[in-house]
């Protein structure tokens, strides 16, 4: 058995424009549980039509005027990031392109790598991303109910205890 086949993996949830706080805290990780991170980005637009065995899938968009039928693209800004972030660290990593509902795939994953733990981001706060949050579910969540391994969680902007999760600002009429 090979070592990459024997070390621990942990599987990352990255999205373009996510804080670098979420890359930093899975070397952390990384580097205690001496396992390389799988980087999973999940284009929710799309659907999976195969999954092939070298982890890659084949997707179609939901949008049916388009017919789509090339791999799944890794976004270059997103691996550009996450190489800046990681390269230097000597972390073992690598990029895995998915798609459909983020925490099914992610879970997935999870599950085909048997990983050791899957990390990802909070959403920044206010309401509208409370109220997109509450119609498109928490990955989060989602992922700590619905799979058998440790979720962690890196919050990207914490509120202070007192601190209201919602600015009144941010409420429907606020603008009157």
């Amino acid at each position: 058995m090979s070592d990459r086949t024997s070390q621990q993996v942990i599987v990352v949830g990255v999205t373009p424009g996510q804080p670098d706080a979420v890359l930093t805290e899975a070397v952390g990780f990384a580097v205690a549980f001496r396992a390389r991170l799988v980087l999973a980005n999940v284009d929710a637009s799309r659907f999976v039509v195969v999954e092939n065995v070298d982890g890659t899938v084949t997707s179609l968009p939901f949008d049916a005027d388009l017919h789509d039928f090339r791999p799944e693209p890794i976004d270059p800004g997103l691996q550009a990031n996450a190489a800046r972030i990681l390269d230097p660290t000597g972390i073992e990593w690598e990029f895995s392109q998915l798609a459909g509902d983020p925490a099914r795939s992610i879970g997935k994953l999870a599950q085909s790598l048997d990983a050791r733990a899957i990390i990802v981001g909070t959403r920044e706060r206010g309401i509208r991303k409370g109220i997109l949050e509450f119609f498109n579910g928490s990955v989060a969540a989602s992922l700590a109910h619905r799979q058998p391994r440790p979720v962690i969680v890196i919050p990207l902007s914490p509120a202070a205890p007192d601190e209201p999760l919602w600015h009144p600002d941010d409420l429907p009429g606020a603008d009157r």
